[in-house]
């Protein structure tokens, strides 16, 4: 017994990794401007939201798991060799064109996280590309996987940063299991935003393409499944913390939009230097991380779809390919941030939008794929997770389209 337990830990430490990296580090830039927007504008209340995600991101994570280590192939590469070119080139420019936003607003995390400290943005831009450049070209999947677990575990200063607030506990208690829903155009934008940030499309092809590198097989699923619930559950941590800091310390005060998400560190420091020097903390890891990963799912995603060589494993001169397209991402990023005058934020929260309105069909792809006798074997996938994953897919189309209309109305009637 003991000897079978052991066993299971070490595989699990051996697995660990893709799903708890990308778990984590959907707590971006965007993601925690959006957190803090929730917060700081509606306080307490969308914290319901927040159950019926980690449900849904269990499930999604756990699909995009179970594929990558059963077929030996990537989310991209199976729609690819499923449905044909054509769908996944038309994916495949949607999802390029929503990541190209993330990145950008990553590399602003930077740079905002920064300046509250009087450095620079045309410093602190161009050398956190140069560092994320270099970790990713010059390293391996092992030491870059290193890095990232390291990052992850700095999320915690989003934690300590929540509890110093002092917010009102009960009441985000209560509001994380009352839900409430109302037909205002900027709360609904919020919700689509939340679940676009927190289940973005580019997480799915990230997490499969990252377990197939890893070399994780169908023998080590189970390990695999923990970690990535695991990896689900400490987002949904982070996300939490981020949302009741905000509302303790900006919307019990004044509520109001945030500029961004360093406006949000600097609603916490009337409660102390700690927090605001923790928030800040964790803006900066979490741009500098996210940066990281983007551009390195849009590489996997674009080669893949396309046929193309790709993986850390590889050389510059064996994928030129995917590192030169994670080379322009990373360029194009950064030098848009340092345009003046850019609507940065605006198309921060834009691009988490969009991350909930291409879900749904990120959704169906994998739920037709997972269902393959022919490809999945015995792997394919239960009842309940199909469930699941339609009832997503019909709530997001209809919060999608409710916004549609509710902007619509607004417009009429000026």
């Amino acid at each position: 017994m003991l000897k079978r337990f052991r066993y299971h830990i070490a595989v699990f430490f051996s697995v660990i990794g893709p799903g708890f990296i990308t778990a984590m580090v959907d707590n971006d830039a965007g993601g925690i401007y959006t957190y803090s927007q929730a917060g700081a504008k509606f306080g307490y209340l969308p914290l319901w939201t927040l159950l019926p995600i980690t449900i849904l991101l269990i499930v999604t994570q756990e699909m995009c798991a179970r594929m990558g280590a059963v077929t030996g192939k990537g989310l991209s590469d199976l729609i690819r060799e499923e449905f044909g070119l054509r769908v996944t080139f038309l994916m495949m420019a949607a999802l390029l064109l929503t990541n190209l936003t993330n990145i950008m607003a990553n590399f602003a995390g930077i740079a905002s996280s920064l300046e509250l400290f009087h450095v620079s943005r045309y410093i602190s831009v161009p050398l956190g590309a140069v560092a994320v450049w270099l970790l990713v070209v010059k390293g391996t999947y092992r030491s870059v996987e290193k890095v990232f677990l390291f990052a992850s575990a700095l999320y915690v200063s989003y934690v300590i940063a929540g509890i110093l607030v002092k917010p009102n506990w009960a009441e985000a208690a209560i509001y994380s299991v009352r839900p409430v829903m109302m037909f205002d155009t900027a709360y609904i934008t919020i919700v689509i935003g939340l679940v676009g940030t927190s289940i973005a499309p580019w997480m799915q092809f990230y997490l499969q393409a990252a377990v197939v590198e890893k070399g994780v097989t169908a023998k080590e699923y189970v390990e695999s499944r923990i970690e990535v619930i695991v990896g689900c559950i400490a987002m949904a941590v982070i996300a939490f913390f981020i949302i009741v800091a905000c509302a303790g310390s900006i919307w019990t005060v004044s509520p109001r939009d945030i500029k961004d998400a360093a406006d949000a560190a600097l609603g916490l420091r009337p409660f102390g230097d700690y927090a605001y020097l923790l928030f800040c903390a964790g803006l900066f890891n979490a741009s500098l991380f996210a940066a990281c990963i983007l551009p390195l799912s849009t590489a996997y995603t674009v080669c893949e779809g396309l046929g193309f060589e790709s993986g850390l494993n590889q050389r510059f001169r064996e994928a030129p390919v995917f590192y030169w397209l994670y080379t322009l991402l990373v360029a194009v990023g950064a030098g848009v941030v340092l345009l003046p005058q850019f609507p940065l934020v605006r198309m921060i929260l834009f691009s988490q939008v969009i991350n909930g309105v291409l879900l749904p069909f990120v959704l169906i792809f994998m739920v037709l794929l997972v269902n393959r006798k022919g490809l999945m074997g015995e792997w394919v996938n239960p009842r309940t997770y199909n469930v699941v994953a339609w009832i997503a897919v019909v709530v997001l189309v209809g919060l999608t389209l409710a916004l549609g209309a509710i902007t619509l109305r607004d417009i009429l009637a000026r």
